[in-house]
């Protein structure tokens, strides 16, 4: 009895399959994004810290808001990545969120009466914009609960594909 030889491969080329390369780029990737979060979370204890001595007379009002302001950015940021590193997406919510408040901040500090008016027109359009995405967002149902959006379109061609197929090969050639 012989035994039909079993094809050896180097064990190295297991690296290179799809699912490895993969793995090691989200690991990467997850490395990078935890490096981001405590490089934003010392960022945001030296701004608390020049808030707390702002506070200190004489005051400067505008500065403080600005620092407050700033530092729910920041939070916000610090948020949008730590959602990423638990679900591996970028919440769309949060981010919309972040750019309404850094609009406001710079129109809160920079003062809207000293802000040109083509500006505040373009300001208040891009927050309507914004306003609407989070109504839209909030309508929409969320496509992460493991339904892959591309896979679905994917798998409907496929279908149509095949059924179109089965009926060329079911009607008598003429």
């Amino acid at each position: 009895m012989t035994s039909s030889p079993k094809p050896t491969t180097p064990r190295w080329m297991g690296w290179f399959s799809g699912t490895h390369i993969v793995r090691i780029l989200e690991l990467v990737q997850d490395l990078i994004v935890i490096s981001l979060c405590i490089g934003l979370f010392c960022f945001m204890v030296m701004q608390l810290r020049e808030m707390f001595l702002s506070l200190l007379p004489p005051l400067n009002f505008p500065r403080v808001t600005a620092d407050i302001l700033f530092l729910l950015i920041m939070v916000e940021l610090f948020r949008l990545l730590i959602i990423y590193l638990k679900e591996h997406r970028v919440s769309i919510g949060v981010a919309v969120e972040v750019s309404i408040v850094s609009v406001l901040r710079e129109i809160i500090v920079r003062g809207i009466l000293e802000t040109p008016w083509v500006q505040v027109i373009a300001a208040c359009s891009f927050l309507l914009v914004l306003g609407a995405l989070l109504v839209i967002r909030a309508w929409i149902p969320p496509t992460f609960d493991g339904v892959d959006p591309e896979q679905e379109v994917s798998r409907r061609h496929r279908i149509r594909f095949a059924q179109k197929l089965a009926e060329a090969n079911n009607q008598p050639d003429a």
